[in-house]
């Protein structure tokens, strides 16, 4: 099973979304500096973790980009092939959502199955 990252600068932020997060999927959720996008099923990125990453991004859809209104952001992030990007002002409600999203398009999040339960 993926995990959640969580890559945000923004401590406090972070860690209402976190909180947000564990009420709403049994998917793991973890704060990270660095991303390891192979663990995850979805990456939630600020714009100043999103302006690290290097071309080409690997796995760009499992990432939710929340970023302010800039046209050349939002420009580097539709280049990327991001499917998710969200305002800064958007409620974490509305990311919450997004993460959700990305993570059942990424297909990694789904539960092992224990012995008894159908593949």
């Amino acid at each position: 099973m993926g995990s959640i990252q969580l890559a945000l600068s923004d401590a406090a932020k972070a860690d209402a979304l976190r909180a947000l997060l564990a009420r709403s999927t049994s998917v793991p959720v973890l704060c990270v500096e660095s991303p390891v996008f192979e663990e995850a099923c979805a990456v939630v990125m600020d714009g100043e973790s999103f302006s690290s990453l290097t071309a080409p991004v690997r796995f760009a859809d499992r990432i939710v980009l929340i970023t302010r209104n800039d046209p050349g952001r939002l420009r580097e992030a539709w280049d990327a092939g991001v499917n998710s990007v969200l305002s800064e002002q958007d409620p974490l409600n509305t990311v919450v959502l997004a993460v959700l999203a990305a993570c059942l398009r990424s297909g990694t999040a789904r539960q092992k199955p224990t012995s008894g339960q159908v593949k």
